[in-house]
């Protein structure tokens, strides 16, 4: 049996699909195998549960496609608050003490690149860890403390802020672009938010996506900085 980690698993998968044309991206199959079912094998072997946040509507063919997964289900007692009542509503389900946060739309993040944002957050003094790349910092994947994270996010919906909002007023450490590309590589970070993202993901996939030694992290900081800004 696993050992106890004290870590939770956050899979966001909420979302309507505006830009993805015929159904729910979620269940969209990437080599075979439908986005959410990709993420959830990704997240699980760090974490001791994982938690997918879904809409009401959704949770049937989820469950169906997650079938032999272990992982719960939370929907939002709301409809149509968007990612962060989402993102909140799985934190206050958990009693672990951290969380990594995916979505269904990154099919390709390594499971090794996920432990280690948890890894970092658990030895950092700050709530939070996130990544940088395109210039700017991401809100997935990101490790958080549960309660911090939790407290965030009611902050964000109480005065109308988004995910990014959230992870920026846990003042986290940020592992910058170079080391992401050198350790992961961007492309496994690919958001699939519409069909041509989709044929590109299968495209990384067929040909092995270029990634550094992802399961080969090194110890200490790795190039992280702390985030000065604060929300």
């Amino acid at each position: 049996m696993k050992a106890d980690t004290g870590r939770a698993g956050i899979v966001l998968a909420g979302g309507r699909s505006t830009r993805f044309a015929d159904g729910d991206k979620a269940l969209a199959p990437l080599g075979g195998r439908p986005l959410l079912t990709r993420a959830v094998e990704a997240v699980s072997p760090v974490v001791d549960e994982v938690i997918v946040s879904c809409r009401a509507d959704q949770r049937p063919a989820f469950e169906s496609a997650l079938a032999g997964e272990s992982v719960s289900f939370v929907v939002d007692p709301i409809d149509g608050l968007g990612p962060v009542a989402g993102l909140r509503t799985a934190l206050r389900e958990t009693e672990r003490l951290t969380a990594v946060v995916t979505a269904c739309d990154l099919p390709l993040v390594p499971s090794a690149f996920l432990g280690h944002l948890l890894d970092r957050v658990e030895q950092s003094t700050t709530a939070g860890v996130v990544i940088r790349t395109g210039g700017r910092t991401q809100p997935f994947p990101t490790a958080v403390n549960v309660r911090a994270a939790a407290a965030a996010a009611t902050e964000a919906l109480d005065t109308g802020g988004n995910l990014r909002d959230v992870v920026e007023s846990l003042a986290p450490v940020v592992i910058p672009e170079r080391h992401v590309a050198a350790t992961v590589g961007i492309e496994r970070l690919l958001d699939v938010d519409t069909r041509a993202d989709l044929a590109r993901a299968e495209e990384i996939l067929a040909r092995g996506a270029p990634r550094g030694p992802a399961d080969e992290l090194p110890p200490g900081d790795g190039g992280m900085r702390p985030n000065s800004r604060r929300s």
